[in-house]
């Protein structure tokens, strides 16, 4: 397995690349890429090895040679270096975990010209990042430059240049992010899943919307956008909140749409575990597994960090209202805690339920609530 990270600036628009081959033929068996949003190199670098990591345990490998030309990544994986910088240790860990369903992993360091076909993935990825979809070619010749790359390592030999998020810092610099999800529908109350279906607020929703939108006035009375997912029970909600705010136009951004759920559209939790067992468990096992006809949690990250990092070049250091679901609202979240996939499935995020993140611009981010609901106690 061969896997890169970078960072057009450090920190800066992230992404990763990572490929399995058979051993023998040197043959291409999976290859994984994605955009992350805003973050270090060693963090793109670290997610890689993750990414190729799951892609061979869902390959079935028994063992793997993993080739990085991260000096950092090889030396902290491999036990003889410490990871001192504390934002790594939860990737470092999420990697050691994924080790452990091998019967062997070796480490080895490679020079970056061995290592083109992950590098190339990840300059894509980046280029993604950045809102430069269409010259990913030019941004894998840029980040193919060896004195850039150099410097990148000396950073890694280093330790992550990223301050911690305790570290005290201008609150004027921060982008503040007030995260809610929609008002109820007639599914959120029967718990039955809810993706690409447009169903509208009930009764009970809309009085939600409106309490959600008199906290949010008293938290923020100054936003700069207020920005949801192209589904009404998302327009209506955010609105809602936008009347209150004093008419600012919502802006619709498709990213943040839910996830599609597929074949269990409008059916309950218990409905799906008696009709489809097997797909049920191996979609609760791994954010790569869709549900038939529906969309991996994958692929949901993928545009929902795509959508972070177009809010965070539009709104440096103000504060944004975004309007989502469950899903893509988990996946904000999880990013921002630094934790694994089995935080989507334990997270539970109430209808009109309120969270907020301060994302700065030198990676810094700081979760000031997570599912707050003090505002629908008379709803």
């Amino acid at each position: 397995m061969e896997a890169d990270g970078g960072a057009r600036g450090n920190p800066g628009p992230a992404g990763f690349g990572a490929v399995v081959r058979d051993a023998g033929s040197g043959e291409v068996l999976a290859e994984r890429s994605e955009s992350i949003g805003v973050a270090t190199n060693n963090v793109a670098e670290y997610r890689g090895l993750i990414a190729g990591l799951e892609a061979a345990v869902e390959l079935g490998a028994a063992e793997i040679d993993v080739r990085m030309d991260s000096k950092l990544v090889i030396e902290q994986m491999s036990g003889r270096w410490q990871i001192k910088n504390h934002g790594l240790r939860p990737l470092a860990a999420q990697a050691a975990g994924l080790v452990r369903k091998f019967d062997a992993v070796r480490y080895q360091w490679i020079p970056r010209e061995q290592n083109r076909h992950a590098d190339a993935l990840a300059n894509a990825a980046m280029d993604l990042a950045a809102g430069k979809p269409g010259v990913a070619a030019a941004g894998a010749a840029a980040g193919s430059d060896p004195s850039a790359r150099a410097r990148a390592q000396e950073v890694a030999a280093q330790g992550s240049t990223t301050r911690t998020s305790w570290e005290p810092r201008p609150a004027s610099t921060a982008t503040r992010l007030l995260l809610v999800r929609h008002g109820e529908t007639e599914r959120t109350a029967e718990r039955r899943y809810s993706g690409r279906g447009d169903v509208p607020l009930s009764e009970r929703g809309l009085a939600q919307a409106r309490a959600t939108a008199v906290r949010v006035a008293g938290l923020a009375p100054s936003v700069a956008a207020v920005v949801s997912s192209p589904l009404s029970r998302c327009t209506a909600t955010a609105e809602i909140i936008t009347g209150v705010l004093g008419g600012k136009p919502v802006a619709v951004e498709p990213d943040l749409i839910e996830c599609d759920f597929g074949a269990w559209e409008g059916h309950t939790f218990a409905e799906v575990q008696a009709r489809w067992p097997g797909e049920m468990n191996a979609w609760l096992a791994s954010p790569s597994v869709a549900p038939p006809g529906g969309e991996s949690f994958r692929a949901v990250t993928t545009r929902v960090r795509r959508a972070l990092a177009a809010l965070l070049a539009a709104y440096p250091g103000e504060t944004v209202v975004v309007v989502s679901h469950v899903s893509p609202l988990k996946i904000l979240l999880r990013d921002a805690l630094a934790a694994g996939d089995a935080f989507l499935h334990r997270l539970y995020l109430e209808p009109a339920g309120l969270s907020i993140v301060d994302l700065w611009p030198d990676g810094g981010v700081a979760v000031r609530t997570v599912n707050d609901t003090a505002h629908l106690s008379t709803v």
